[in-house]
């Protein structure tokens, strides 16, 4: 049974690589957009402070042309929290440096973790 199944499973995967191989069929007449913005721009940011569950995340970056520059937090499972500084660029590639420290206090938890009482 179970080689039925990873049979079926590679065949599907197959047949999606296949698929995705083929090229993108479309409708004569209709033009192709080929523009392509020589020195494409964008920055875009978040952030969710939920101060109910504890939950702490964030992200910013900016493109200008080939060059992107970023970061991002996130509490880790230990309770610390943990920034990515990134840059990315034609010359030198992509880069990270990762900085960890205590998660802010407007970040933590309203609630207490209950301690689980000892039975005897």
């Amino acid at each position: 049974m179970a080689l039925i199944k990873i049979t079926l499973i590679c065949c599907a995967l197959i047949a999606a690589i296949e698929c995705a191989l083929l090229p993108a069929a479309v409708p004569v007449g209709v033009p192709l957009n080929t523009e392509v913005d020589p020195h494409p721009q964008y920055a875009f940011a978040y952030n969710v402070q939920d101060a109910l569950t504890g939950d702490s995340k964030s992200q910013q970056e900016v493109r200008d042309g080939d060059v992107v520059k970023g970061s991002y937090s996130v509490v880790d499972a230990d309770g610390s929290l943990r920034t990515v500084f990134y840059t990315a660029d034609p010359i030198n590639g992509f880069n990270a440096v990762v900085q960890r420290g205590p998660v802010p206090v407007a970040a933590r938890p309203l609630v207490a973790p209950v301690a689980a009482p000892i039975l005897g």
